[in-house]
C-alpha cells in the first residue's frame, strides 16, 4: 500500500483543516498519527474498514473526524476548532490486521507509513 498525505498548513486557533491520505491497495485499518517537536509520536484517530469503526484519542474527540472515500482510495481527517497544541507533523498509516480498538491507536500496530504533512496552529 502506498500512502501520500497532504493538506497541512498554517491555521489560526479555532480554525479548520482537512488532511487527505491517498492509500492505494487493500488494508484493514487506516490511522492518523502526529508528532510534535520534541515529543513522541502519538495516535490521533483510526478507522477500521470491516465495520467502519472509528476511534479517537481523547484530546481530539468532538473536534476531529476520520472518514474514508473508497471510490477515491482516500482517507480524510477533518480537524475543527484547532488548538496550538495540535501543531505537529501528521502521518497516515495502514495495517492489514483487524486489531481491536486499543491497538488501532498504537503506532506499532501499523506497518505501512506515509510521509508527514505539517500542521501549524498559530495566531
Amino acid at each position: 500500500v502506498q500512502l501520500q498525505a497532504s493538506g497541512g498548513g498554517l491555521v489560526q486557533p479555532g480554525g479548520s483543516l482537512r488532511l487527505s491520505c491517498v492509500a492505494s491497495g487493500e488494508y484493514a485499518a487506516i490511522g492518523w498519527f502526529r508528532q510534535a517537536p520534541g515529543k513522541e509520536r502519538e495516535a490521533v484517530s483510526a478507522l477500521r474498514v470491516q465495520d467502519r469503526g472509528t476511534f479517537y484519542t481523547r484530546s481530539v474527540k468532538g473536534r476531529f473526524t476520520i472518514s474514508r472515500d473508497r471510490t477515491k482510495n482516500t482517507a480524510y481527517l477533518q480537524m475543527n476548532n484547532l488548538e496550538p497544541e495540535d501543531t505537529a507533523v501528521y502521518y497516515c498509516a495502514t495495517t492489514r490486521t483487524n486489531w481491536i480498538a486499543s491497538a488501532l491507536l498504537t503506532s506499532t500496530s501499523y506497518d505501512n507509513w506515509g510521509q508527514g504533512t505539517l500542521v501549524t496552529v498559530s495566531s
